[in-house]
């Protein structure tokens, strides 16, 4: 998705609509009240998005911070929802502004720097997650034997505090527009870091999906887990609406060039992002059952834990469950 207009690009529709127009049978004039018309309607769609997805990353947030024991992987998609729903407030800030404030001010450059942190993490999470899933799948007892007890926790908050960094870095360097050198060295590390962990997040599911595939194949009746599904659903989605997001930006920095409308990456982001915690309660619901259930179960049921040859693995750490797997 493009960054939130920044002074380097506040040229904005009119300009990006006179670049289209030479190859447009149109009138300059028409075309451009045709694209600001655009931009308009993704703007209001984004906001929709963004205020949906507020309130659905807010329930997550709250079963699994108060209501729900935390698991490893409940510790994953607790931060997941937090960098979706710092993402999706910051994405509402940011079109109210474009559409009634002054998009010249200097406290975009900071609004647009939170927004690349969270999706950022958001990214890095799905990676970490997608990652440990499949040396699970492949690895299940020397995984589980040698994984810390508290690796979730510190690969989360090592994950916001290197992001933190990196664009807090980006920050400062576009408040003192200097320094252009490292202000561009950064974007490469952070364009880097976003192909290696797509890389690794394509990578890693399509071992997931293959090893699934296989089982089916093989006729085995191992229940697969609900939170497999849920891995591949969240990569499949961001892979459809979140990857234009880093795709994009990184072409009109270093390129400068305008493939798509703009406001049209961050409206797929925001459709992202707020597609997540209705994938958690789909996966979670029970369709057979009649009556309604409480979120609470829902949400626990689509993140409960696998369960290898018969043995629900609750707590990775607890020895009497590892000697029933060796």
């Amino acid at each position: 998705m493009s960054v939130s207009p920044t002074s380097e690009q506040q040229e904005s529709v009119l300009d990006i609509t006179v670049q289209m127009s030479t190859k447009s049978s149109l009138e300059p004039v028409a075309e451009a009240h045709r694209a600001l018309a655009l931009f308009y309607m993704m703007e209001t769609l984004s906001l929709v998005f963004a205020l949906v997805g507020l309130v659905g990353n807010s329930i997550v947030l709250w079963l699994l911070g108060f209501r729900i024991q935390r698991s490893p992987f409940s510790v994953y998609i607790l931060n997941l929802a937090a960098s979706d729903a710092l993402f999706l407030g910051n994405c509402f800030v940011l079109c109210m502004w474009e559409v009634f404030g002054d998009t010249k001010a200097p406290v975009l450059v900071l609004w647009s720097c939170i927004q690349h942190m969270s999706h950022s993490v958001g990214l890095s999470l799905l990676a970490v997650i997608s990652t440990e899933r499949c040396l699970s799948g492949l690895f299940p007892i020397w995984y589980r034997c040698h994984r810390p007890k508290h690796m979730s926790t510190a690969v989360c908050a090592a994950l916001w505090v290197l992001s933190g960094l990196l664009w807090g870095a980006v920050a400062v360097l576009r408040f003192l527009r200097k320094l252009y050198i490292f202000h561009l060295a950064l974007q490469c590390v952070h364009f880097g870091w976003f192909v290696l962990l797509t890389c690794v997040l394509c990578v890693s599911s399509l071992i997931l999906v293959l090893r699934i595939q296989c089982r089916s194949q093989c006729g085995s009746q191992h229940r697969r887990p609900p939170r497999l599904y849920l891995l591949i659903l969240l990569t499949l989605v961001f892979l459809i609406f979140g990857l234009p997001f880093g795709i994009i930006h990184a072409i009109r920095l270093f390129s400068g060039s305008v493939l798509i409308p703009y406001g049209l990456p961050r409206l797929l982001a925001c459709v992202n992002s707020s597609a997540n915690p209705f994938i958690y309660f789909f996966l979670g619901s029970q369709w057979r059952r009649r009556g309604r259930e409480p979120l609470r179960v829902v949400l626990q049921r689509a993140l409960e834990e696998e369960r290898v040859e018969g043995v629900e693995l609750t707590d990775i750490s607890d020895p009497n469950t590892l000697d029933k797997l060796s």
